[in-house]
């Protein structure tokens, strides 16, 4: 069954937007677990917006599931995942002014320094995932630099879905042929959420994570977050 990792920053970013620590980050993370999540995401970025790094170094000994870092591998992030030890950190090329992640990796171009860079991690028994888009050279690429898994991003398959369902999948089913093919695990995020999760699923079914962040949290203030875990989790098991 595919696992579906719940990002948190959201919540963190509520929190910040008032300051004083509600809601309550840690409560948060222990709560998703509670409510069926079979992971819990973060993703600190320098700026701290939203998840601090303090988050991290005070979630990670609560975890009884999966821990799952994302992050632009700089100095500073390298030494908190190193530090922190969680199951599997995701790598993501983020600009330092970005919103939101949005897009993946250059293999081709930054393939020496990812392959350093997973090797530091895989050394200290932490499982590694490229954040890539559905490019044939990526996902063959990703495979060289000695990555556990790639997590696809798909934000293309969600801004398309409603257009053409089966257009904007296929390429995404492509990569994730060949993903396979190369002994790559899988993953995916960004946009995913109720409407079209099922479907990719269905299409991939395959896919070893997921991780949903900000459909997930904004479902939960109308359906509550239970509630809300319960029905992704249902979109992952058909």
């Amino acid at each position: 069954m595919t696992k579906l990792s719940v990002n948190i920053n959201k919540i963190a970013t509520l929190r910040n937007a008032r300051g004083g620590n509600i809601p309550n980050v840690l409560n948060a993370a222990i709560n998703c677990q509670v409510y069926g999540a079979d992971g819990i995401t973060v993703h600190p970025r320098p700026d701290e917006r939203h998840i601090r790094y303090k988050d991290v170094l005070e979630i990670r000994p609560i975890i009884k599931t999966e821990f799952n870092i994302e992050g632009n591998p700089t100095e500073s992030f390298i030494d908190l995942v190193l530090s922190v030890k969680p199951h599997q950190v995701t790598l993501v090329p983020d600009r330092h002014d970005a919103i939101t992640s949005n897009a993946g990796w250059d293999i081709l171009k930054y393939r020496n320094f990812l392959t350093d860079v997973v090797s530091t991690f895989k050394k200290e028994g932490i499982r590694t995932s490229l954040f890539i888009d559905t490019e044939t050279v990526n996902v063959e690429n990703a495979a060289l630099t000695g990555t556990d898994r790639i997590e696809l991003y798909t934000e293309p398959f969600a801004s398309g879905f409603t257009k053409n369902a089966t257009e904007a999948v296929s390429p995404f089913v492509r990569a994730a042929v060949i993903a396979r093919d190369a002994g790559l695990g899988l993953n995916a995020g960004h946009d995913l959420n109720l409407d079209n999760l099922r479907y990719f699923h269905k299409n991939i079914p395959w896919l070893l994570e997921v991780s949903i962040g900000h459909a997930l949290i904004s479902d939960a203030l109308y359906l509550g977050l239970e509630n809300t875990i319960q029905m992704y989790k249902r979109q992952l098991a058909d």
